[in-house]
C-alpha cells in the first residue's frame, strides 16, 4: 500500500519522476537502460520420475537400487555374485591330459633278435631280385588303402572330384594310367643304371619325362653305393603280410630301404609323403623277418623325383624313425585284420 502510493505522487509531478531515473554517471555505458516495475516468473513444470511409473512391489529392489545412487551401486564382489548367478562357479584350471599313446596289441620289434646273419658271399655284389609270391597275404599297399583316415578318405574324393570335372572321367582315367607308366618307366630305367652300374646311362631312348626324373635324382645317386636288392619281394613271416621293395642299399653310408616316388607338386617335407613312411617301415620290418634276406635293415629313404628336372627331395628315416612308424604301421594292420 505505501509503495503504491508513493507512485501516485511521483506520477502527479513527471519531472521529479525523470529526475529520479536519470543517472549521468552511467548514462554514457548504458544508454538503452530501461526500467521495469514488474516482474515475470518462470517455473517448470517438475519432471515426472519415469520409474514412478513401474511396478514398485515387483521391482523394488531394482528401483531403489536405481533411484538412490548417482553412481554405481555394483562392486566386485557384487559383479562376481552376479556372474556366479548367471554363468555358475568358475572352473578351476587344471593341465591339459597328455594323450596317451596307443600301442599294438601284438607288438613284434622291427629288428629281428632271432635273425642269423650270414656271411658276405662271393656274389654279394649283384642286387637280389626275388619274385613276389602270391601267397594268401594282403599287400602293403592294401591295407594302407584300406584304413585310410576319414580325412584321408575326404581330401582324396575331393582331389578326385576336382580332377574329374577338369578333364573328365575318361580324361581322369587316361591321366592316372599316364601316371602310373611313368612310374613303371621310371623304375625300369634306375634298375638298368644300377645294374649297370652307371650313374649317367641315357643310352635307353626313354622319353622326356623318364629323362626327367632321372636328371631330378642325379644328386641322390651320387650318395647311393652297395645296391642289395632291386624290385625284391618280401614278406613278413610273423604278421602275414607282403610287399615289393623298390631299393636296398646304403645311402650316405647307411644301409636303407629305398623307396622311389614321383610327383607333380614339391615335397619338401617328410609329412608331405604321407603314408609313404608307414609303407618304408613295413618294408624294413618285412625284410628282417624274412629268412630270404641275409642281412637286417635299420634305416629308411623316401625320395620323390619330379618330371620337370629339378632336384629331388631325399627324405632320410634315421632307427628312431623308423621305430616310430613302425608303431603306427602296427596299429593299421591290426585296425586292417579287425575289419577283415
Amino acid at each position: 500500500l505505501v509503495r503504491m502510493q508513493f507512485l501516485q505522487i511521483l506520477s502527479r509531478k513527471l519531472g521529479s519522476l525523470e529526475m529520479l531515473f536519470q543517472i549521468p554517471l552511467f548514462q554514457k555505458q548504458f544508454p538503452y537502460t530501461c526500467l521495469s516495475t514488474s516482474a515475470c516468473v518462470y517455473s517448470k513444470k517438475k519432471k515426472g520420475n519415469s520409474y514412478e511409473q513401474v511396478d514398485q512391489e515387483k521391482y523394488k529392489n531394482l528401483v531403489h537400487s536405481v533411484t538412490s545412487y548417482k553412481t554405481s551401486a555394483q562392486t566386485p564382489e557384487t559383479i562376481l555374485e552376479e556372474d556366479n548367478l548367471l554363468y555358475g562357479p568358475p572352473v578351476k584350471h587344471s593341465p591339459p591330459i597328455k594323450a596317451r599313446t596307443k600301442t599294438p596289441k601284438n607288438w613284434v620289434p622291427l629288428i629281428n633278435p632271432s635273425k642269423r646273419i650270414l656271411p658276405v658271399s662271393s656274389d654279394s655284389n649283384t642286387p637280389m631280385k626275388i619274385g613276389l609270391q602270391r601267397m594268401k597275404m594282403p599287400s602293403v599297399t592294401r591295407i594302407l588303402q584300406q584304413t585310410l583316415s576319414p580325412q584321408q578318405v575326404f581330401y582324396l574324393e575331393r582331389w578326385k572330384q576336382k580332377m574329374i570335372e577338369e578333364l573328365g572321367k575318361e580324361g581322369f582315367e587316361e591321366y592316372t594310367k599316364n601316371l602310373f607308366l611313368q612310374g613303371e618307366r621310371f623304375h625300369s630305367a634306375l634298375e638298368s643304371i644300377f645294374l649297370a652300374e652307371e650313374r649317367t646311362a641315357r643310352d635307353q631312348g626313354e622319353d622326356d619325362v623318364v629323362a626327367g626324373y632321372l636328371s631330378s635324382v642325379e644328386h641322390v645317386l651320387e650318395d647311393i653305393s652297395e645296391v642289395k636288392a632291386l624290385e625284391s619281394g618280401v614278406h613278413h613271416e610273423t604278421l602275414q603280410y607282403l610287399g615289393l621293395v623298390d631299393c636296398v642299399a646304403k645311402y650316405r653310408g647307411q644301409l636303407c630301404v629305398i623307396d622311389w616316388k614321383t610327383s607333380e607338386k614339391p615335397k619338401p617335407f617328410l609329412q608331405n609323403t604321407y603314408d609313404n613312411p608307414l609303407q618304408v617301415a613295413a618294408y624294413i620290418g618285412a625284410i628282417n623277418h624274412d629268412a630270404n634276406y641275409d642281412f637286417q635293415v635299420r634305416c629308411g629313404l623316401i625320395v620323390v623325383a619330379y618330371k620337370n628336372g629339378s632336384p629331388a627331395h631325399p627324405h632320410f628315416m634315421d632307427p628312431d624313425l623308423c621305430s616310430q612308424y613302425w608303431n603306427k604301421w602296427l596299429l593299421r594292420l591290426e585296425e586292417y585284420m579287425d575289419k577283415n
